[in-house]
């Protein structure tokens, strides 16, 4: 590989496709190579990107293997379902970075009961501050970037799984939460739901209102959540999961609650819950956990590739609480692939990445 990493982005007039080439256009060692997708192929990528003005002149070309093939690594940022096909046909000595669900799930039959149709296989997965519960060390716990080294595939997690999993597991993997009894409820922006056209996606319908989705345990998130928590140590994980469509175009703010576990007192639990989160990220250039009576917005994530979390307990409830904010683009879908990539390729994990946001 050159010292200059060519990048081909199918799906680059999408929403997730385009915040990556915003992203890959201002980071110091890539070239952006061919951007492609399928209905758009043959017109101006600043027809649809208009704001990425550097690659604006540039010619959609169609998503096919033989686009794609020729570059150092290639981002796949088509719809749930649509990657693995064309990931089967890409070389192996490519990096392939699947912003998509195809590749997330370990399970096939979980797969299919939320996809409805055949499991593609699992990659490695593309959450860098995933706990995993094997001890690194004394008093350590492993992460998964140590896992993404090298790697020629990986499976980027979906935004809202981001947004709940970085916000709770810290109280899984220390043992102080029951994850048997999880409520998480999110206020989701609706770039989230991408660029199609439909009716209760228009801004006469999404303005000045707040429209909840797939209720009741129907999320496709659902069980990437659940294998997330699982890896982190939990032995049954039971999830309330309820997205809420709120009048902002990105951003996603996941508000979840779990039980104390058994033999955590309510009176002396605040103190062990923020040691707990205090130490997961105490070292993450990314991952924030906020000073004390902070509590993370929507517009504090917004453009960086941050996660801002905040952690309380209720005493009278029992429970713990933790509220996290993500930008869904950044952090939840293109900062974490460009995160990965970097990972994988042995360069800085914060190249070309920032954690400044965009205010107001």
């Amino acid at each position: 590989m050159s010292s200059t990493i060519r990048v081909a982005v199918a799906g680059a007039s999408g929403y997730a496709g385009g915040e990556t080439l915003r992203l890959l256009a201002a980071h110091p060692l890539v070239e952006v190579g061919a951007v492609t997708a399928h209905v758009s192929a043959g017109s101006a990528l600043g027809e649809h990107q208009p704001h990425l003005r550097s690659l604006a002149h540039r010619v959609i070309q169609p998503t096919t293997p033989e686009a794609l093939a020729g570059h150092d690594v290639v981002v796949l940022a088509l719809p749930h379902g649509a990657s693995g096909e064309i990931a089967a046909q890409l070389p192996d000595d490519a990096l392939v970075l699947d912003l998509g669900a195809d590749h997330r799930l370990t399970d096939a039959d979980a797969w299919r009961a939320f996809y409805g149709s055949e499991h593609a296989g699992s990659w490695p997965y593309g959450m860098p501050e995933l706990l995993l519960t094997e001890k690194a060390g004394a008093g350590a716990v492993a992460r998964q970037r140590d896992h993404l080294t090298g790697v020629k595939r990986v499976a980027v997690p979906g935004c809202n799984v981001t947004a709940v999993t970085l916000g709770l597991q810290p109280g899984v993997a220390a043992g102080l939460v029951d994850p048997s009894d999880i409520v998480a409820v999110l206020a989701n922006g609706y770039s989230g739901a991408g660029r199609s056209l439909k009716p209760h996606l228009l801004a006469s319908e999404g303005l000045g209102s707040a429209r909840p989705y797939a209720v009741g345990g129907t999320h496709r998130h659902v069980p990437e959540i659940a294998q997330n928590l699982r890896a982190a140590g939990a032995s049954t994980v039971r999830l309330s999961f309820t997205p809420t469509l709120v009048p902002m175009a990105r951003g996603i703010l996941a508000t979840v609650t779990a039980p104390l576990a058994d033999g955590v007192a309510p009176g002396t639990a605040a103190r062990s819950v923020r040691e707990a989160w205090s130490e997961a990220y105490e070292d993450e250039p990314f991952v924030h956990l906020l000073p004390e009576g902070q509590w993370p917005s929507t517009a504090m994530t917004a453009g960086a590739n941050t996660a801002l979390v905040q952690v309380v307990v209720d005493e009278a409830a029992g429970r713990v609480v933790t509220v996290t904010a993500v930008d869904n683009l950044v952090k939840g879908t293109a900062g974490q692939a460009v995160q990965a990539l970097n990972i994988a390729l042995g360069l800085p994990e914060t190249s070309g990445l920032g954690t400044e946001g965009v205010a107001p």
